[in-house]
């Protein structure tokens, strides 16, 4: 399970462009791999989070949606503060990590520019506005027996 909070910023021209009605897409990727000393490392499991952050007019509220999930807010900030706040996420089952071995976590957060309209995709080629994310955040943990 991962709780993360997430420190990203949405620049003006992001906020402009919800605002007037450019669904945003962001996605939380998280990767778990345990280490080979005689081969690539094994990814165990892969897991993605899917966030949509949109506009509407007539309501004037920021629709947030997580998969069939959708939540309403008053200002785009508050929208935004929620989406970068994950909690209890489900990555894997405790049963599918060996007891006592040491693995590999990695998370990052991103703009997903592919799913913007295509006019925007293309202006979001050559812009730097338009590559919002974060870096790989990395770890090693050690998995327990369950409680």
């Amino acid at each position: 399970m991962v709780n993360a909070d997430i420190d990203l910023d949405l620049n003006e021209r992001l906020a402009d462009a919800v605002t007037h009605g450019v669904s945003l897409y962001f996605t939380a990727e998280f990767i778990v791999e345990q280490p080979r000393w005689y081969w690539f490392d094994e990814t165990v499991v892969e897991r993605s989070l899917n966030f949509r952050l949109s506009y509407h007019a007539i309501t004037r509220s920021f629709r947030l949606s997580v998969g069939n999930f959708h939540q309403s807010f008053d200002t785009l900030d508050s929208a935004v503060r929620t989406m970068l706040r994950i909690r209890n996420w489900q990555i894997v089952p405790i049963d599918e990590l060996d007891t006592g071995e040491s693995y590999r976590a990695a998370l990052r957060f991103f703009l997903d520019t592919s799913l913007l309209p295509k006019p925007f995709q293309v202006t979001a080629l050559g812009s730097r506005d338009w590559n919002l994310g974060t870096d790989w955040m990395r770890w090693t943990f050690l998995a327990g027996a369950p409680r």
